[in-house]
């Protein structure tokens, strides 16, 4: 019997009930907020239509693209890494600057197979700025062109270094990713209508990138789009048992809807979080960070460290948003493994621990290199 065929029978009995307690709790609250009255309400679902449109689309298309190609040209990304030899580092970091974390996810899992080295695990993880460059891209498409071919040769080199250093001899633990994810099996309903939502998200999204007024062009059908597109995302992500990956035998749109349905929730708290504290907490953000200058680009980093991509897209929030300067988010971007860091702490903790030590020397040096030699740079 296979993998597949044991995962479809154990499912019940895995997977429990529909919801997942706490993540039905988290989507309640986001509810609640989203229906509440006045200003609040009105905030919410604004809110949450910016996140759809601006992330939420692209994260989707991103990754129906990748797992599509997969699927059609029978392609083994693991198994070619493999073969890559001296390219397996400029590889596993290209993997890993395309935007979102589903290239440096493909990477974790081939290291943990015993696909490819540690070096390749390290020039994925400090290339990628997970699901963040999503929204950079989105509204500073000129930083972007910076930060991300920045952070892809800062990976390479940081892969090669490590494989040259004879004190670090790291290996995969006998684990197999495949076994450790649920296997759904087929495509869902909600997994079509989720797709029914981010078609015309991307849509406005792109449209919106050419700096086009899209309440004029699509008037209440944006925020049908938006909001819609979140509440079938939340039910997803709330009925879900995956963490942060999703089988590989499932069908691309499937593990389009599931992944970034999780990805969205870290999306939306990300954005809640940054202007709740503007509109109803009565900070001066500008003058706070303003105090503490010369400490923001070693905050950029270190909250970095911190697994999953909601810490990392709300620095690019407060970067977007003139809070913090260039630095604090070229540090962020280059210590950031996003949600890869989730798969590969389940993988291999200590190849997972590692790497992001690793992956923060090279973040501090530029985080303070920009800052005392283009302290205006990008700002």
């Amino acid at each position: 019997m296979s993998t597949a065929e044991i995962s479809v029978q154990d499912e019940p009995t895995r997977l429990g009930g529909l919801f997942r307690p706490r993540r039905l709790l988290v989507a309640l609250v986001f509810l609640g907020l989203a229906v509440a009255p006045g200003e609040l309400g009105a905030l919410t679902r604004s809110l949450m239509t910016d996140a759809f449109v601006q992330v939420s689309g692209f994260v989707a298309a991103t990754l129906l693209l990748f797992y599509g190609a997969e699927r059609l040209f029978d392609f083994n990304i693991g198994q070619a890494l493999k073969g890559a030899k001296r390219w397996q580092v400029p590889m596993a970091a290209l993997l890993g600057t395309t935007p979102g974390c589903g290239g440096a996810v493909v990477v974790v899992a081939a290291f943990s197979s015993g696909n490819v080295g540690f070096g390749a695990v390290v020039a994925t993880l400090t290339a990628t700025m997970g699901d963040a460059a999503f929204l950079l891209i989105a509204t500073r498409p000129d930083a972007a062109l910076v930060v991300l071919p920045l952070s892809f040769v800062v990976g390479i080199l940081s892969g090669w270094i490590v494989d040259r250093l004879p004190a670090i001899r790291i290996t995969p633990n006998a684990t197999n990713a495949h076994d450790m994810v649920p296997f759904i099996g087929h495509t869902r309903f909600k997994d079509w209508l989720f797709a029914a939502f981010a078609l015309p998200g991307l849509i406005i999204g792109i449209t919106q990138l050419s700096v086009a007024d899209v309440e004029a062009i699509f008037g209440p059908v944006l925020p049908i789009v938006g909001v819609g597109g979140t509440f079938v995302g939340l039910f997803i992500w709330a009925t879900s048992r995956l963490k942060a990956m999703t089988n590989v035998d499932d069908t691309p749109l499937t593990r389009m809807a599931e992944e970034t349905s999780f990805i969205s929730v870290w999306v939306i708290g990300a954005y809640l979080a940054y202007d709740y504290l503007v509109a109803f907490g009565g900070f001066d953000l500008e003058a706070l960070f303003s105090s503490v200058a010369p400490l923001l680009p070693l905050m950029g980093v270190l909250v970095g460290l911190v697994p999953g991509c909601g810490p990392q897209v709300l620095v690019t929030t407060l970067y977007v948003n003139g809070l913090i300067p260039f630095a604090a988010l070229m540090g962020n971007a280059i210590s950031n493994d996003g949600d890869a860091l989730f798969p590969a702490i389940a993988l291999d903790p200590k190849a997972a621990i590692w790497a992001t030590v690793y992956s923060s020397v090279p973040a501090l040096v530029l985080a303070y290199g920009f800052h005392l030699l283009a302290p205006g740079f990008m700002n």
